[in-house]
């Protein structure tokens, strides 16, 4: 798992700027949606070509925050990433950056029924849920998009961002769902990345200018209130 450090001055930042150290101290359930980012083979199996091996330790905490979602009554979103061969087309600036293996490869592994398509087997995922494909690093791009529609059909403002990479799909998907509205988080728990430095890079930054980010048990408790409190009424 990676070692989290949010700077003790970003903290002191946002304070003087928010007034709190964090921004989101209640959740709606009903109006809350966990998406959970590219947790697929490619990219948490072993020996696959775009292998992040803390997406494997990850896993428990974001079955524990799909089920606290649920049981508050949001939405739990499985975002998987779709790159067949058209996608060297629409994606060319992405594919010039690869060698013709490397390409090959990923239209390979990506396409659907491909080797690294499908979810990875251990997390918990069910009928209830909703699974929407991205084609490019954020699930909000091209706009609008499929996820952007489900959720203002839901009423959904306030996005819980898991899954892997954080500097990359879970940063791009998370920045821009700020910028359209949605009150956003990053878990620092439950997203993963290739090392330490950009998983905090990105969490620091993000935290700074355009988001909350807490932990797992600190989500879970905000739902569990939240699940108290609708119990009571």
């Amino acid at each position: 798992m990676h070692k989290v450090v949010i700077k003790p001055e970003h903290i002191e930042r946002v304070k003087r700027r928010s007034g709190r150290e964090h921004t989101v101290d209640a959740l709606h359930g009903p109006e809350t949606a966990l998406l959970v980012v590219d947790m697929q083979l490619y990219f948490v199996g072993k020996g696959q070509p775009s292998e992040c091996p803390v997406a494997r330790e990850i896993v428990p905490n974001i079955n524990l925050l799909a089920d606290a979602t649920r049981r508050a009554g949001g939405t739990v979103i499985w975002i998987q990433t779709h790159s067949g061969p058209e996608s060297k087309d629409y994606w060319s600036a992405y594919y010039d950056r690869m060698t013709p293996e490397n390409s090959d490869k990923r239209v390979e592994g990506m396409s659907p029924g491909g080797p690294g398509f499908d979810l990875w087997p251990e997390l918990d995922v069910h009928e209830e849920d909703l699974t929407i494909p991205k084609t490019r690093y954020s699930a909000f791009i091209p706009s609008p998009s499929k996820l952007e529609a489900e959720l203002r059909r839901r009423g959904i403002n306030t996005i819980l961002v898991t899954g892997v990479s954080t500097c990359t799909c879970c940063e791009s998907t998370a920045r821009d769902a700020m910028m359209l509205n949605f009150r956003t988080m990053m878990i620092s728990d439950a997203n993963a990345a290739p090392d330490d430095d950009l998983h905090n890079a990105t969490l620091n930054q993000f935290y700074l200018q355009f988001g909350d980010v807490q932990s797992t048990n600190e989500v879970v408790a905000l739902l569990e209130k939240n699940i108290s409190v609708a119990a009571a009424e």
